[in-house]
């Protein structure tokens, strides 16, 4: 095989091997949920373990992320506030909001 093919095999490699780390940083480390019309998007969320999930409030009135099995729990939070959990162990995570108990949610959490 020529200098200029093992070349071009090797660009390609550097470049899908940058493509897969590129994907597991967007998938890993952490993850964004929207409060919105009364609402958690997206729902669930999937992340790997040691990852951070933000919650943020864009809605016009306060509301709270309550985990069901009481693990995390947030305070009212109003409009553009935020809140964190990370999660260092796989396994799904429900939760709700404790002032508007329908809104609920969910967080899988996979082995890395």
């Amino acid at each position: 095989m020529s200098r200029i093919r093992l070349a071009t095999r090797a660009a390609l490699v550097g470049v899908l091997g940058l493509a897969a780390i590129g994907v597991a940083r967007a998938s890993g480390p952490q993850a964004s949920v929207q409060i919105d019309n009364f609402a958690f998007s997206p729902v669930p969320v999937t992340v790997l373990a040691g990852a951070k999930v933000t919650w943020t409030n864009a809605d016009d009135i306060p509301h709270t992320v309550r985990a069901e099995d009481g693990s995390f729990h947030s305070k009212p939070m109003d409009s553009g506030d935020s809140y964190s959990v990370t999660f260092a162990k796989p396994g799904v995570y429900s939760y709700f909001c404790s002032i508007h108990p329908k809104m609920v949610g969910k967080v899988i959490v996979k082995s890395p």
